[in-house]
């Protein structure tokens, strides 16, 4: 059931888009942390591949027999704090259920590697395994709008104090984890584990926004009207006539929007050029086409 805004008021939206099917968005936040506790315990601790709290955590069991899921509770329970001090209530207060249930579930699924045997799978192919089995859970629980606290935030404070991107702040948080890691496991988990991040990342961002099916042509051309021919009539795909203005002359032009299906790509692309070599172009994924019908 959605919830629905009568008046429009910008505050609200925020709360709406949460408060839309809340019972399925727990649903899939509990399943998408169980997936990230399963690829933990059966793939990234035997391999001892090393990033965020659940690299500590690997380093920790390997060095003073530390159990994980308690590293990771007094981790995440020190960085709740952390967050509430330096980045606010309203962050905190999605970071806080995540951060407590990952490690229960850690602690719950422990076990399972005595009732999975693996056998002597190569473990590249289990390392690949455990990232993408977490990078579809770290997708799913950011799509719902939670957390799992960790070291993501400790990569906000960096990002918020130090004035730096996220993503700079991703690389010498998690380049210190990793490199711990070197020291204890050697090279061939340093390896592993920057493959293993590189697939996380590519899962999640898979997870968030889907697969490209839509190729979205943006044309600029002198050649107008034979292009929108083209586009109408030899593919079928309807076309935006946008008013446009040059910056550096001042010149009025207009620019054709057309999505089309990615299988598609490669006859547009060259059709557009064979009528205007000349033809500027902007060619960008589109993730969700909706109505227009």
């Amino acid at each position: 059931m959605l919830f629905k805004i009568n008046t429009f008021d910008d505050k609200k939206i925020t709360e709406a888009v949460y408060n839309n099917d809340k019972l399925r968005r727990y649903a899939l936040f509990i399943f998408a942390v169980l997936l990230q506790a399963v690829a933990f315990n059966v793939f990234i601790l035997p391999c001892d591949i090393i990033f965020g709290v659940s690299g500590i955590s690997v380093i920790l069991n390997e060095t003073l027999n530390l159990k994980p899921s308690l590293v990771i509770l007094l981790a995440n329970f020190l960085l709740i704090i952390a967050s509430y001090t330096f980045l606010g209530k309203e962050t905190t207060k999605k970071t806080i259920l995540g951060a407590l249930l990952y490690p229960l579930f850690v602690e719950l699924t422990s076990g399972l590697t005595n009732y999975i045997d693996l056998g002597d799978t190569e473990v590249v192919v289990l390392a690949l395994a455990g990232a993408i089995l977490n990078g579809l859970g770290t997708g799913i629980v950011f799509r719902e709008g939670f957390t799992t606290g960790g070291s993501d935030v400790l990569k906000q404070i960096l990002s918020e104090y130090g004035k730096m991107p996220i993503g700079k702040a991703t690389l010498y948080v998690e380049g210190v984890i990793i490199a711990c890691g070197l020291f204890v496991f050697g090279w061939q988990s340093f390896i592993y584990s920057i493959l293993v991040m590189a697939v996380i990342s590519i899962m999640t961002d898979k997870v968030l926004i889907g697969i490209s099916h839509f190729k979205t042509f943006q044309i600029i051309t002198t050649k107008e009207e034979d292009i929108k021919k083209f586009l109408l009539n030899q593919l079928h795909h309807g076309v935006t006539v946008l008013d446009g203005r040059g910056v550096y002359t001042g010149n009025r032009q207009k620019i054709l929007l057309c999505t089309l299906p990615t299988k598609e790509y490669f006859l547009a692309k060259k059709g557009i050029l064979l009528i205007d070599p000349k033809a500027f172009f902007i060619v960008t994924d589109a993730y969700e086409v909706r109505g227009g019908e």
